[in-house]
């Protein structure tokens, strides 16, 4: 069992009522937190959410990270930033270039100026594997980053950017987790950009023929909800040597796409083959981590393996799609 000793502090998590903001909302909510979602619904549910509404401890906050007033309001007595509000999808972001660059860039700097004028302990950010671009070696390594593909990737490079001068120049305390290909409960099926695992899973309960971009010898390091919930909280416990810094969060595996599939079939006692369809822009090929220095930096020992978390994964989607 990882050790989640966080408690009585009061948090915040911007885009609290999405994928990973709900899960950390939920997590911290058992330790008597007092938690503060902060999100105004563009990508978030509300659904994900509902069940934490009667809880005392939980304050819902409706606004935007382009707000800087919004921004004030919400780190208002807070110990600790878990700033996990941004747009996602790197074939969207080449579609939006624009719009990527004021929500994840200039909301992201609104989050870290209105923590530094409130004193806050600790921002913990959500960076991305998409950093590393082309960077063909694998395992990824922080420090051996390649050209960025995606306005993407540069939003969220520009973040660990910004997050370093201000725990430069303004000691506050910053620690940059780039998550590599997230997956669990309340992972959101739907639409052109959905993640691909749940995507899978559902199109599958409904006997539906997915779609595989390339021919699915691309590969992940897919990483389960709980090891990024130990992530967050590992980060919020460390040393301030550690600040401004960028961390790999994942479980340092690798899996292929269309082994991903069959598993699901198999799984779901399905039939159906994939239609498969051109690459994507901007897509990596392969990612794979090196999790060496989040192990030591942070204490991060990630407990959910591929497999394990697929299995709760699936038995999640069962249940509630």
């Amino acid at each position: 069992m990882v050790e989640r000793n966080l408690k009585n502090k009061k948090i915040l998590i911007t885009g609290g009522a999405g994928f990973i903001g709900s899960n950390l909302c939920e997590e911290l909510l058992k330790y008597e937190n007092k938690v503060v979602c902060f999100d105004n619904f563009s990508t978030g549910k509300r659904e994900n959410i509902i069940s934490f509404l009667k809880n005392p401890n939980f304050t819902l906050i409706e606004g935007d990270i382009r707000n800087y007033e919004d921004c004030e309001k919400a780190v208002k007595g807070v110990d600790y930033v878990l700033h996990q509000a941004a747009w996602g999808s790197v074939p969207r972001s080449i579609e939006m270039p624009l719009f990527y660059e004021e929500v994840n860039i200039k909301g992201q700097l609104n989050m870290l100026e209105a923590a530094r004028q409130n004193n806050v302990k600790k921002f913990i950010y959500a960076s991305s594997s998409s950093v590393y671009g082309d960077e063909p070696n694998l395992p990824k390594k922080e420090g051996t980053e390649g050209n960025l593909l995606s306005p993407y990737a540069l939003t969220k490079k520009t973040n660990e950017e910004y997050a370093r001068l201000y725990s430069k120049l303004y000691k506050l305390d910053t620690y940059g987790l780039r998550y590599f290909n997230v997956f669990g409960k309340r992972q959101d099926p739907d639409g052109a950009y959905a993640a691909v695992i749940p995507k899978f899973i559902k199109l599958l309960l409904n006997d539906k023929q997915p779609t595989i971009n390339g021919n699915g010898k691309q590969s992940r390091d897919f990483t389960y909800i709980e090891n990024v919930i130990e992530a967050n909280l590992k980060a919020c416990m460390a040393p301030s040597s550690a600040s401004g810094e960028a961390f790999n969060i994942a479980f340092g595996g690798r899996e292929y796409l269309i082994d991903i599939y069959y598993a699901l079939t198999k799984a779901l006692n399905k039939d159906i083959e994939p239609v498969f369809v051109p690459d994507r822009p901007g897509d990596i090929k392969h990612s794979n981590a090196d999790i060496t220095k989040a192990k030591k930096m942070l204490g991060y020992n990630p407990q959910w393996s591929f497999q394990d978390g697929i299995t709760e994964a699936i038995n999640w989607y069962k249940d509630n799609l």
